[in-house]
């Protein structure tokens, strides 16, 4: 008889769990609350679906147990990830390490886990309302819903996070893991904008620049980033604001004072950028402070800046002292943003928070809590920076959670088979002289270490 899974979310996660269990012999239910599955998987990479990255390292991932993400990824790895869904179809394009699929289009990869869940006979059930999970007392789950009952032996919670609930994601899943006896470390918005204090923004808003933001907390740097800075009429976005968000979002749910300074010339240190600045104000000395940044920064950041120094855009430059000049290249190089909020999880990525990860096993992806129930996805407290490793993490963790749920049974006569080999040995073996043990050499463990990259593009 074949062994049934039940997987509630038809997201990434969910339907290549899917996949795997199905693969794996087992009859497979996917309950997916919106009219059609794989939403979320549309809107990813602005619609072009950046499927994985080939760089990937513990330092991608944020998660309350550090050693967790990788270890799941190393589960299904971006190799396997690779060879599956060029099975199903997909010609993959390397572009500096991000992985996208030839097409440019992320509904290319919808269209092909959807073709296999069809020749796999996958049972999925659309707007479907679940009403409640019943651990069953003999093993197995009994999922209550609108349309009737859905009856498996192991079941799969890749039911999203809290971000983008337009395209599924309600948060849900953490209420139903909580019934199932897990703990939910509170999720907030992550890879999102932030909203910050102050007048000049409606004034920036569109500016595009090369920068560098570091994220202070009460006066502790938590996280730094580089990458194009976007300004918008009530603060900042842009990549490397959002990898560094999730802190941000913390913190202030902490009720810590959050702060962003911003280096709108990286490249130059304290020293170089000020007589970078006294240098042009020699050489543009009867041109009014306005015309000092030409050529060097966007005209509205420059108006910005010399308004925040304190400084007459109609003051001649070669006029500008040297306490003045100070003034601007403090603006330049640690203009400071107050951060008041994160925008909310509407426009959100993903979610930094979720169920506890040192509640599942990372080899299977099962609950420690819960025998017989899985978790895979969002639902968990992983989130990673931008450029293929939320996908990531959704493929692997599904892949797992999927081929394990189909072979547990198996999997659990194998164990009893073994703890009953062991028995049989240890009986036979109780008269016998033990064996004279030999030392064993010992070899000091290699240490390898790799520069953290600090960018990514979504």
């Amino acid at each position: 008889m074949k062994k049934r899974v039940g997987i509630i979310g038809g997201g990434a996660s969910g339907l290549v769990a899917a996949i795997g269990a199905a693969r794996n012999g087992a009859e497979v239910t996917v309950i997916e609350h919106m009219d059609r599955v794989g939403k979320k998987i549309l809107s990813t990479g602005n619609g072009r679906c950046n499927l994985t990255n080939y760089k990937m390292e513990e330092d991608c991932y944020r998660c309350g147990r550090k050693d967790f993400p990788m270890q799941v990824i190393r589960g299904f790895d971006v190799k396997e990830t690779l060879d599956l869904f060029m099975g199903l179809g997909i010609v993959p394009k390397d572009r500096n390490g991000y992985v996208y699929p030839n097409s440019d289009q992320a509904a290319s990869v919808l269209d092909v886990l959807r073709t296999e869940l069809e020749r796999l006979k996958v049972r999925i059930l659309l707007s479907c309302q679940i009403e409640k999970i019943e651990k069953k007392k003999n093993g197995g789950f009994l999922v209550h819903t609108d349309q009737g009952k859905v009856e498996t032996d192991a079941l799969i919670l890749a039911a999203g996070s809290k971000a983008a609930p337009s395209t599924g994601s309600d948060g849900s899943g953490y209420e139903y893991a909580r019934q199932l006896g897990h703990s939910v470390i509170k999720p907030l918005p992550a890879l999102v904008q932030l909203r910050c204090q102050g007048n000049l923004y409606k004034q920036m808003a569109g500016i595009r620049t090369e920068a560098e933001v570091r994220l202070q907390a009460d006066g502790i740097t938590l996280a730094s980033d580089r990458g194009e800075l976007q300004i918008t009429d009530y603060g900042l976005s842009g990549i490397p604001i959002f990898q560094v968000s999730r802190y941000a979002a913390r913190a202030l749910d902490e009720k810590k004072k959050v702060r962003v300074y911003v280096d709108f010339m990286p490249g130059w240190d304290d020293n170089e950028s000020f007589r970078l600045l006294k240098k042009r104000a020699l050489l543009l000395a009867y041109k009014p402070a306005e015309e000092l940044f030409t050529g060097m920064l966007n005209r509205k950041l420059a108006q910005a800046l010399l308004k925040l120094a304190g400084i007459d855009p109609n003051t001649p430059c070669g006029s500008l002292t040297g306490k003045q000049l100070e003034k601007i290249r403090k603006e330049l190089k640690e203009y400071e943003a107050v951060v008041m909020s994160v925008n909310p999880f509407a426009n959100a990525q993903v979610c930094c928070g979720g169920v506890d990860a040192n509640e599942v096993d990372g080899t299977t992806m099962e609950s420690k809590i819960c025998p017989g129930l899985y978790l895979a996805g969002e639902i968990l407290d992983v989130d990673g920076i931008c450029g293929g490793y939320n996908l990531q993490f959704a493929w692997s963790s599904g892949m797992i959670a999927g081929r394990c749920a189909a072979g547990n049974a198996e999997k659990k006569s194998i164990e009893k088979k073994s703890i009953e080999k062991k028995n049989i040995e240890k009986k036979r073996n109780i008269n016998k002289k033990p064996m004279e043990k030999k030392p064993v050499k010992k070899y000091a463990e290699k240490k390898y270490t790799q520069k953290t990259r600090r960018t990514a593009r979504t």
